[in-house]
């Protein structure tokens, strides 16, 4: 397994998710590395348990590494001074999906918090709604999705450098966090399209 502080926020932050009893979305976990500019980005999706394919409520998770938090991290790492600690950008967007009828942004709104749990020092801060219509070939609206993003970084100081158990405990809230704000979202009265069906 690589040995890096950017695996271990992964880590970090999967068992969190994981502890909390939300189930990953099949297929959905991928790991990126820009070939170009060096950024890494890891993004994974969670939804609670015995939500239907695709599920009502979905948590999608991404944490950015970019090349110059590589640079000051590898300066660290060889003995130079921290000018600037790395930081790692993170994102979670929460969306409501599989909707029957075009939603009412100001009910989704009124069930989230305006920021996250603490990580480490930082909170992620909420952004305005995005509401998603999906046309037929005919251009009628048939569904709708609703999702709203919180956005922020978290920095690696030189005590969580070189204590990478410090990253379990600074992201021990989010878990827990993400499966109550999935859970005020399901709670909301829309009206949903069926799962769809398995195909053997």
């Amino acid at each position: 397994m690589l040995d890096h502080v950017f695996t271990d926020a992964i880590g970090a932050l999967r068992d969190t998710v994981e502890g909390a009893m939300l189930e990953r979305q099949a297929f959905e976990e991928r790991f990126q590395a820009d070939v170009l500019l060096g950024d890494l980005t890891w993004e994974t999706s969670y939804a609670l348990p015995g939500e239907g394919s695709p599920p009502r409520t979905r948590a999608d998770i991404t944490l950015d590494w970019p090349t110059w938090s590589q640079t000051a991290y590898r300066s660290w790492y060889i003995g130079e001074p921290l000018d600037e600690p790395p930081r790692i950008e993170i994102e979670i967007v929460l969306r409501i999906q599989r909707l029957a009828a075009q939603p009412d942004p100001r009910r989704v709104l009124a069930v989230l918090p305006q920021e996250s749990s603490p990580i480490g020092a930082e909170r992620l801060a909420r952004s305005g709604p995005t509401v998603e219509i999906v046309h037929d070939e005919d251009l009628e609206a048939v569904e709708w999705a609703i999702e709203v993003s919180y956005d922020g970084t978290y920095e690696l100081d030189e005590d969580v450098l070189a204590d990478g158990s410090k990253l379990d405990e600074h992201f021990s809230s989010m878990g827990g966090w993400i499966a109550s704000t999935l859970v005020r979202l399901g709670d909301l009265t829309f009206e949903f399209l069926p799962p769809e069906e398995a195909h053997d």
